[in-house]
């Protein structure tokens, strides 16, 4: 399960742009001008760090997570 949003990161948004979140919990931004979406917040580019999470079909022990590009990981 994905860690609470902080609220900077919503309330920064410019004013055409959202969010979603995915079935892992990864957030990405919808720019509904544009019509396109990205994995790095409109104002500070940077990926918005939801954590990790711990799934049934991963080894005991191991968590997913992802790294600052938004790149998928696995952590023992």
């Amino acid at each position: 399960m994905a860690a609470d949003l902080q609220p900077e990161w919503i309330s920064c948004l410019p004013s055409s742009w959202s969010y979603g979140v995915t079935r892992d919990g990864r957030v990405f931004f919808i720019n509904e001008e544009a019509k396109s979406t990205t994995w790095l917040h409109p104002v500070s580019g940077e990926a918005v760090i939801t954590g990790h999470r711990k799934t049934p079909d991963l080894p005991t022990g191991w968590e997913e997570g992802y790294t600052f590009e938004g790149a998928r990981c696995f952590i023992n």
